[in-house]
């Protein structure tokens, strides 16, 4: 147990330290725009003299790493900037809207790759180099193949009229069937792609086990297959594709950022990143793009302690 804290604390304290790194990478990048923040909050009217006091109240003026260090003090009180011409709309605001979509996005496309990919792994392993596993083999092929955003132009265009493929996104509370059907489309283009990647994660862990002298014990003991498998091999098998499918959540929530476009969702991608780039709203981009990254990191350290649960065997590193 002292060991498993250690670890956990281990996680607990490089978080904010990849915090800090990110919204730097961040912060960096974004300070390479040729865009002029000044000029984008007051509009092209904005006379010299009030794009210039602007840049000082705002601390533009003054060295890259005290606007990084004003930017960060102002990240940690929840304080993203500003968007819109000769507005106050706060970054944060609009993030806190649309966050929540892209995460409920995400993590309905994780459940659709984990209900289709660990038992299709499982089913496999089981049924090695048989007709089940060549089949198998063909659709996880083909899934790695396809593209998140070309799978979800084709369902646009082969279920409009018969699925919402765009319009507003109705409140789970509120309307549970009306989100789902909102969001079955969009979570199918972006689990497919993860379903043939951890198919073949979850087959070759499950190959691996199989294998090991206490599955062939026990079956030489007459105690059957389904048993040694549910009560044994699934459990050591999934630690693998476990820690891979954290991997994978990142590539989902990026996905989904695209996805949200496509299918006309106000999440990330659309309300915030797009918009922002359209409009040449920096802080709109920094601020989105800031917290997509920190959504990641926080999601793949979870990820990461939930490992060290399930795995005893790491304990004692």
């Amino acid at each position: 147990m002292n060991n498993l804290l250690r670890l956990i604390g281990r996680r607990l304290v490089a978080l904010p330290i990849m915090i800090i790194g990110v919204s730097f990478l961040v912060f960096f990048i974004m300070s390479l725009s040729p865009i002029d923040p000044a000029y984008s909050a007051l509009g092209e009217t904005a006379s010299p003299e009030a794009l210039e006091a602007y840049r000082v109240e705002h601390g533009l003026d003054k060295p890259f790493f005290v606007q990084y260090g004003l930017y960060l003090l102002g990240m940690l009180h929840g304080d993203l900037g500003t968007y819109g011409v000769g507005t106050s709309n706060k970054v944060s605001d609009l993030v806190a809207q649309a966050l929540p979509v892209t995460l409920q996005l995400t993590f309905l496309g994780l459940f659709f790759a984990i209900i289709l990919a660990f038992p299709l792994g499982v089913l496999a392993a089981i049924y090695r180099d048989r007709w089940p596993d060549q089949v198998i083999r063909v659709i996880s092929v083909v899934s790695i193949g396809t593209p998140s955003f070309w799978l979800a132009a084709l369902l646009v265009l082969g279920f409009v009229g018969k699925l919402p493929v765009s319009g507003a996104l109705p409140a789970f509370s509120e309307d549970p069937g009306g989100w789902f059907l909102r969001m079955l489309l969009p979570a199918i283009a972006l689990a497919v792609p993860v379903v043939g990647q951890m198919t073949r994660v979850v087959r070759t862990s499950m190959v691996e086990e199989l294998d090991r002298d206490y599955v062939r014990t026990a079956l030489g003991a007459g105690i059957p297959k389904w048993i040694v498998v549910a009560r044994n091999v699934l459990r050591n098998a999934l630690i693998t594709p476990i820690t891979v499918l954290g991997l994978r959540i990142g590539y989902l929530m990026g996905g989904a950022v695209v996805i949200e476009i496509i299918f006309a969702i106000d999440g990330m991608g659309k309300a915030v990143l797009l918009k922002g780039i359209q409009e040449n709203w920096v802080t709109l981009v920094q601020g989105g793009a800031l917290v997509v990254a920190i959504a990641f990191i926080v999601v793949n350290i979870i990820v990461d302690m939930l490992y060290l649960l399930i795995n005893p065997r790491i304990r004692s590193v």
